[in-house]
């Protein structure tokens, strides 16, 4: 079995079809999908998706997109949605300083505001990092020093410092199409060296497709090719590389029930 352990059913995109996507994926050897919110005024949305999908579960949290709409959101609030049986991570929360679509001051206070609301729920963060390396790092490691909290570096396109910085301090790092592309050489690399009890698949559709795909809509069941470059990258066979990142998600999400 696979898992996508980052995609986005609630956007436009699957809104048509989202009973043919499940399917697709379930077809594909992919067990279990989390949706990932980017609005908690939104989340009413994600949770009535994971609710009608055994499938599916799902997160709560802020994109740090839109993180200045959303700094009313409380620590309190977000603890109070993660406790529904299907919410079993918190986030996307993180910095983005490649769009900048919100002041970097409300980035970092919304991050801040999931971190401690991860470390009071012990669900895991879903961390968003996009050319903020040096920023992310510093208050990862800052935050950490106040208490333990478990989080991935989602869709990793970042240098090596932050996966070593992220690994150091106990979180995983996913990867996403972007490890299939012709010019991720460096980020197939990194990959190489994060240790193998750290690593997760993910998909983060319905953007960045993996060949043949790529340019298309990303839907949970191209994680397969995702899946199947890592086990290239690190020097296993799919099999492998299938039970290392489900392993590996059932450890860091581990409010989600394993299969049967």
């Amino acid at each position: 079995m696979l898992v996508d352990s980052h995609c986005h059913l609630d956007f436009p995109d699957f809104a048509e079809e989202l009973d043919e996507i499940i399917a697709r994926a379930k077809a594909a050897g992919v067990g279990r999908m989390v949706t990932i919110s980017t609005r908690v005024r939104r989340f009413a949305n994600i949770l009535a998706i994971a609710e009608a999908y055994p499938e599916v579960y799902c997160s709560v949290g802020t994109h740090p997109h839109q993180a200045a709409e959303e700094l009313d959101v409380t620590v309190d609030e977000l603890v109070a949605h993660a406790r529904h049986a299907k919410v079993i991570a918190i986030g996307e929360a993180g910095l983005d300083y490649f769009y900048d679509h919100a002041p970097r001051e409300a980035q970092a206070q919304g991050l801040r505001n999931h971190i401690a609301a991860s470390r009071i729920t012990q669900l895991p963060l879903v961390i968003h990092a996009r050319d903020a390396d040096d920023d992310m790092a510093a208050i990862l490691t800052d935050e950490m020093g106040k208490g333990a909290f478990p989080f991935v570096l989602h869709c990793f396109s970042s240098g090596r410092r932050l996966a070593e910085v992220g690994v150091g301090l106990g979180g995983y790092v996913s990867f996403s199409g972007i490890l299939t592309f012709r010019n991720s050489d460096e980020i197939r690399a990194i990959a190489a060296d994060v240790p193998r009890d750290r690593l997760l698949v993910e998909t983060d559709a319905p953007f960045l497709a993996p060949p043949p795909f790529r340019g298309k809509r990303n839907e949970p069941s191209f994680v397969r090719q995702t899946a199947k470059v890592l086990a290239e990258t690190i020097g296993v066979d799919e099999d492998e590389i299938a039970t290392l990142t489900t392993n590996n998600f059932f450890r860091l999400f581990s409010k989600m029930p394993r299969p049967a």
